[in-house]
């Protein structure tokens, strides 16, 4: 694949892993039956936006950028769990750990789209022994 096809690739997983999380704590409810539990998945979403605006969409950034919110997307996860939020109805360990594994898995990937755009961009190395 060429690199603009890893960079879109990259931007729209990022993007739809976004929409998917709105769509999460908005309508569907990511601890139990959502609502104000679900307001600190946003930080997640507060990463991606400054890290966006900072990397300008440039690959090798948007890898450092995705990470963070990556690992957000765990933090948060951890956090719930550790408020003994999988008491709430509707809620549970297990799918707190899943749905934190999927968000976190989406943008790690998104990351990995990047680091494959950017490593494209790498300069080659020419042995002129030869």
């Amino acid at each position: 694949m060429s690199r603009n096809a890893y960079h879109r690739l990259g931007v729209a997983v990022a993007v739809g892993t976004a929409l998917f999380l709105v769509l999460g704590i908005g309508a569907l409810g990511i601890i139990g039956e959502g609502g104000e539990n679900d307001r600190m998945f946003l930080a997640v979403l507060g990463v991606l936006a400054i890290g966006t605006v900072l990397a300008r969409l440039r690959p090798r950034a948007m890898v450092a950028a995705l990470v963070a919110t990556s690992l957000t997307q765990v933090v948060v996860g951890v956090v719930a769990i550790a408020r003994g939020l999988h008491d709430e109805p509707g809620a549970s360990v297990g799918e707190i750990l899943m749905l934190t594994a999927m968000y976190a898995g989406l943008f790690a990937a998104s990351a990995w789209l990047f680091w494959r755009a950017a490593e494209q961009d790498a300069p080659v190395l020419v042995d002129s022994r030869r």
